[in-house]
């Protein structure tokens, strides 16, 4: 990467941080690309070939949606960003190839407000701990320039993960990272969609990744985030059915619709 636009990304990067009070973390690469390319939001999601991908923040609710949905469905742009490490660039949802190649997930997400996605891998040699990923409420193109400031901005989130500062007790204040602009810190989603899966294990009698697949497709069925199915699942107010297609009813709740309360 040119040196110059790198020095230029961190510094864009530390004054977010500056003016939330706190050392840099993920939020402030997010918030800074917002503010320096073509889109309207921005999320980081940490990956790995092993375990479930868990959203680490974003920077409004189209993009907390995004990267809520890709988690559920298993689909998407930063899915694939991360499978092949590479970028991809999807200025146009609405095109019949992109919704050939992410059926679902193309539908969803035109639905939620979201017309472009750029799924960038965050990569170092060997190591890829994640996705940055930029959305537009319209199909919009990144020129050369704009593009390399993508990438410089994805080598920035790369650095700053692997650092874990996002995981300092101080990067922080104690009520959580500040939600001015709808910026969020999400990452405690990972531990407790870890445990759910691990529950769903001994639960269900099977595998980590098919505990994964049927924890994932209640949320989807029933129209829930993940993350709050998980939780349910953790707290003993539910237990999935050994059925792993769930057959919802109308207007289900924790505890109905097929499964059992625990």
């Amino acid at each position: 990467m040119n040196a110059g636009r790198s020095a230029r990304i961190t510094l864009l990067v530390a004054e977010q941080a500056a003016r939330r009070g706190a050392r840099v973390g993920v939020v402030d690469v997010c918030t800074a690309a917002v503010a320096a390319l073509p889109v309207g939001g921005a999320g980081v999601s940490a990956m790995s070939d092993t375990t479930a991908c868990h959203p680490l923040c974003s920077t409004d609710v189209v993009s907390e949606q995004m990267e809520e949905l890709q988690l559920t469905l298993g689909e998407g742009p930063c899915i694939d960003a991360f499978a092949f490490r590479l970028a991809v660039l999807t200025p146009d949802l609405r095109t019949d190839e992109v919704r050939a190649r992410w059926p679902v997930f193309a539908i969803s997400a035109i639905e939620a407000g979201a017309a472009a996605v750029f799924a960038l891998p965050l990569q170092i040699g060997a190591i890829s701990p994640g996705v940055l990923a930029l959305y537009a409420d319209a199909p919009v193109e990144l020129d050369a320039e704009e593009l390399a400031d993508a990438l410089a901005f994805a080598d920035a989130a790369t650095l700053v993960l692997l650092d874990s500062r996002l995981e300092e007790p101080d990067a922080f204040p104690a009520e959580g990272p500040p939600r001015d602009g709808h910026v969020e810190d999400l990452g405690g989603y990972r531990a407790e969609i870890d445990q759910a899966t691990g529950m769903l294990t001994v639960q269900l009698g099977v595998g980590i990744e098919e505990a994964l697949v049927r924890l994932r497709a209640y949320a989807y069925a029933y129209g829930r985030r993940l993350a709050d199915v998980a939780a349910d699942v953790v707290a003993h107010r539910l237990r999935l059915p050994p059925d792993p297609d769930p057959d919802p009813d109308p207007d289900p709740g924790p505890g109905e619709g097929g499964a059992e309360e625990g």
